[in-house]
């Protein structure tokens, strides 16, 4: 049996089943409970309660900071094969983590990666759009 560390843990076993880094950034951040701390039962049953918080805490912070240094047009493909984009439709996929901004940084977050993060879902939202309106109709 190897033993990980619990960020090793976390993203080994519970972000390797997320697929794309939009999805795996809304799943971190659905983690996080209303006072801040982080919850996973897993997780926190096999490192403790503060471990789980501070791995998961940790790979928020890392996927917000690949996300934002990820070029838009990988973003976009990558929003596109999400599960949630495929069941919703993408463009619906990024309003809904539009309305979830706040919640998508890491609290401690400064203003300017929240901002950048909102300036990349808007410019994700407006590729959707243009894309959509170019493509050819399906019959």
């Amino acid at each position: 049996m190897t033993f990980h560390s619990p960020f090793d843990d976390f993203v080994l076993n519970s972000l390797a089943a997320v697929d794309g880094l939009l999805s795996k950034l809304d799943y971190v951040a659905g983690l996080r409970q209303e006072n801040g701390a982080y919850t996973h039962w897993g997780l926190a049953r096999v490192h403790g309660e503060n471990a789980a918080h501070e791995a998961a805490l940790e790979a928020h912070r890392l996927l917000l900071s690949r996300i934002l240094s990820t070029p838009l047009a990988h973003l976009l493909q990558d929003a596109a094969q999400c599960p949630s984009a495929c069941e919703l439709g993408l463009r619906d996929y990024l309003e809904y983590l539009s309305q979830r901004l706040p919640v998508l940084s890491p609290e401690g977050t400064g203003r300017g990666p929240s901002l950048h993060l909102n300036s990349v879902l808007l410019a994700l939202s407006a590729l959707a759009r243009s894309q959509s309106r170019t493509s050819p109709q399906a019959s």
